[in-house]
């Protein structure tokens, strides 16, 4: 027995110096191009999870088999890979500069930068970490030529993004592709921390792939994965705050009243006739004949309960504050050669600078992928969980109309000060915001997608994705009961709303590649359906004895009930096919075809088809420029496609009817009492012949870089057409039952040119200089209007109407100049007929 365990002991030990053995420790530093340390440096056995990082110091130690090869890699330089063939090896790592080489999402494949031919701009991720904003969208202001950006302030940030101007009547929001899923949804549930990537296509030519969506542009964003080598781990949190740049500046009570006085002299009427509670002490100076005002009076209570004292009330500082920003993001990431996963998490909360408003979002995604048999089949996912609160309020008007003679109190500190009886029956807006504190909306979104690639070949990949988005929308809303001067509601409500939204897309495609010394081919063929249905609620209940949060629900009011609901479902089928083709890495070819069928058209115009085509031409590869050394890269492109448009109403092609009593019932019977029958009447009239709204776009330009790609840029001009726009205009009252109708309608134009200039070089040993800016004009004017809608837009019913001019202008009298003094008055007549 003691034999057998010598025996047993000294066989491990073998077995443990045979594997030591073959493993051998291997050492040393990595440093960049001016011989400083880099710290946290992915060193990787290649084909293994096996890594390490570098310490502060930029040293590492890794153990590694016999014919290893370590990569080495660090964000912002290029991967080495090299052969551990010593025991000692120092790295020094480059500085990526081959911006022109960089991988570039335009749709449902993967380009080169230099390979575009058609009009993209990659936006600067980094940048979005940068602004303290709950909408990364608002990041892209001022960043691509051609993007304007507006928002309102809101504690969400809700933004309005035009790509290449306004061209149509209808929506002109552009389509955000998130990892492959669409949406047109607002983006204040995206974490900027998830990000990876985003593009911006412009033209037809680069938009075309998502046919008709894509008339406004598409904003393409990739999230962020897994990188090779040891697992990541980073925590990010920051705080900032918020207030009025340049805040209104409001009349006092005394300011208030004389410019009351003034407004009355001036149209020859008595001041004191007023009915806001000012009185005035003023007098006509005899020797100027002009009115003097001595001084400004205010009975110190307002109304004869005398609960509302007089007051000196700033409106617009009652209801403003200090915004405050907090936000915390944690990622862990881990890759390797057979598969990656990340994991992120994110809190944000911004106390908007109006009092009780606020937004909070709290956020989780998934992101992993992972190869099987090989690397023969991919599969992975991108999922996203978000839930966000918002407390809005819209009260600005009212803080700037409100009266500053009324105070924000009764005079017992309780009771609500407002308007007394000849005063404007604004309310007070801190009452406003007080009572609606509580009123906020509730929205869950669960957001990605599930996908599969299997390589059929070397050179064909089949691929399946589908994409889920999940939104649901609650809200109780309290009306509570109150008194504010003579503003009185002693009825109190609560309105719950509930609202399901379920979107599904699902595309199975198959992408062929094929590269020999002097082609290259990417051919994409496949299939997508898309289908949204939406089903809503609403119920209210009035009379309800207690106004507590745990009590004020549908079931404990007394009051009157009522309720209301919709559901709608609409569905999108396409076939989509596109084709790259590179001659000798300088002749840039791509053509792309759309067909789509809408269950929105009827079945004359159900399915719309949208080519488009664009080539490129890389001159900087000609030989009679290979000599000029300070040329880099020199493109010339143009394209030209068509994209649609269908954002109508699911039910615009029918005939609709609705119930309504007031409106439909009659005593038929003569009974002369009771409730009398009631029917329906028309709402809308169909148009089973509405078709697609299309949008035709040509676009010509070059992009360049210069000097070692320090100096680098863009031009673009294009001319945007836009016909058949979808349109409801309004119609007379003599029309009747029906009067609605979605045509058909207007069709405009867009010119515009588009200009971005960079330049990027290192000025010192840690400083670096990334400037770039970008000009962009567009004209927009309305090119025909057909009979039915030639006098919707204004005009005077005869010949002038906005035809020629730009959407959103508006028809009045133009004003040539202004009476400045009493003696421009009398000679009125020589001012006019020298006009």
């Amino acid at each position: 027995m003691k034999l057998k365990i010598f025996l047993l002991i000294l066989c491990l030990s073998c077995f443990f110096q045979l594997a030591n053995a073959q493993n051998r420790t291997i050492t040393g530093k990595v440093t960049d191009a001016k011989g400083e340390a880099l710290p946290g440096v992915s060193v990787l056995l290649k084909g293994t999870a096996t890594a390490t990082a570098t310490n502060a110091d930029g040293q590492y130690t890794l153990s590694v088999p016999e014919n290893a090869t370590l990569a080495f890699s660090y964000l912002g330089f290029a991967t080495q890979e090299v052969a551990a063939n010593s025991a000692s090896i120092n790295i020094t790592l480059l500085e990526d500069t081959k911006q022109l080489d960089e991988i570039v999402v335009t749709g449902y494949q993967s380009e080169r930068k230099k390979d575009l031919t058609g009009s993209v701009a990659v936006v600067d991720v980094n940048d979005l970490k940068k602004q303290a904003v709950a909408n990364p969208m608002k990041a892209l202001q001022g960043q691509v030529a051609g993007v304007y950006i507006t928002s309102n302030g809101s504690p969400s940030s809700p933004v309005t993004i035009r790509i290449r101007g306004i061209g149509t009547f209808n929506d002109n929001d552009p389509l955000y592709i998130i990892d492959g899923v669409p949406s047109k949804a607002g983006m204040h549930e995206l974490n900027s921390a998830d990000i990876e990537s985003m593009q911006v296509l412009k033209d037809a030519a680069s938009a075309s792939v998502y046919g008709s969506r894509a008339a406004n542009g598409v904003i393409i964003i990739t999230t962020k994965h897994g990188k090779l080598g040891a697992t990541q781990a980073s925590v990010n949190a920051y705080t900032s705050l918020s207030n009025y740049f340049n805040k209104i500046k409001m009349l006092d009570a005394d300011g208030y009243g004389r410019i009351l006085w003034q407004a009355y002299v001036n149209k020859g009427l008595d001041p004191n006739s007023n009915g806001l509670r000012y009185q005035f002490d003023w007098n006509v100076d005899a020797a100027t004949n002009q009115p003097v005002l001595n001084k400004v009076l205010v009975d110190e209570y307002l109304n004869p309960e005398r609960t509302i004292k007089a007051a000196n009330t700033n409106w617009f500082d009652e209801i403003s504050r200090m915004g405050v920003i907090q936000n915390y993001d944690a990622q862990v990431s881990n890759g390797t050669e057979n598969g990656n996963y990340l994991l992120s998490l994110g809190y944000f909360d911004n106390k908007g600078i109006v009092n009780t408003t606020g937004f909070n979002r709290i956020s989780a995604r998934l992101n992993s992928d992972y190869k099987l048999f090989k690397g023969t089949i991919t599969v992975g996912q991108n999922l996203s969980l978000t839930k966000t609160k918002e407390v809005g309020a819209d009260i600005i008007n009212s803080a700037i109309q409100a009266l500053p003679i009324i105070p924000v109190h009764t005079v017992d500190g309780i009771g609500w000060g407002g308007p007394v009886s000849g005063m404007n029956d604004r309310q007070n807006p801190v009452r406003v915001l007080e009572d609606n504190k509580q009123n906020a909306y509730n929205y869950m979104r669960v957001f990605g997608n599930f996908f599969a690639d299997v390589r059929l070949s070397n050179h064909l990949t089949f691929r399946s994705n589908f994409g889920i988005d999940y939104g649901n929308f609650t809200s109780r809303n309290w009306q509570k009961k109150y008194v504010s001067g003579y503003l009185v509601n002693d009825v109190n409500k609560v309105i719950n709303v509930q609202t399901h939204n379920v979107k599904t897309t699902w595309t199975n495609s198959l992408n062929y590649k094929l590269e020999t010394k002097n082609h290259k081919l990417d051919v994409f063929a496949g299939t997508e359906y898309y289908g949204e249905n939406v089903s809503s609620f609403t119920a209210s209940r009035e009379d309800f004895i207690l106004e507590d949060p745990d009590y004020m629900y549908l079931g404990a009011g007394t009051g009157i009930k009522d309720n209301g609901g919709y559901g709608a479902k609409s569905t999108l089928f396409s076939y989509i096919g596109r084709a790259n083709y590179i001659l000798m890495d300088k002749y840039l070819f791509t053509a792309t075809l759309r067909y789509d069928g809408s269950s929105r058209f009827g079945e004359n115009n159900k399915y719309g088809t949208f080519p488009a085509f664009s080539a490129g031409w890389r001159i900087s590869e000609e030989p009679f420029l290979k000599n000029v050394t300070f040329l880099d890269e020199l493109k010339l492109r143009a394209s030209w496609g068509i994209t649609g448009n269908q954002e109508i109403a699911n039910d615009a092609i029918f005939n609709i009817y609705l119930p309504n009593y007031n409106i439909t019932s009659y005593d038929i019977n003569g009974n002369k009492s009771g409730v009398l029958p009631a029917g329906f009447y028309l709402s809308q009239n169909a148009n089973p012949n509405l078709k697609w709204e299309q949008t035709q776009m040509t676009d010509m330009g070059f992009d360049f870089s210069l000097f070692d790609q320090k100096l680098y840029g863009s031009t673009s001009y294009y001319i945007k057409k836009t016909t058949g726009i979808l349109i409801a205009p309004p119609y007379i009252g003599v029309l009747g039952e029906g009067g609605k109708t979605t045509i058909n309608g207007p069709s405009t134009q867009n010119n515009g040119f588009e200009l971005s200039l960079g330049h990027r070089s290192t000025i010192a040993k840690d400083w670096k200089l990334d400037l770039n800016g970008n000009f962009d004009i567009v004209r927009n004017k309305v090119t025909s209007l057909p009979a039915a809608v030639i006098n919707a837009y204004g005009g005077d019913g005869k010949g002038q109407n906005i035809l020629g001019r730009s959407i959103g202008s508006t028809f009045g009298y133009v004003a040539d100049g202004l009476f400045k003094t009493p003696e421009d008055v009398a000679n009125l007549n020589a001012i006019v007929n020298a006009l």
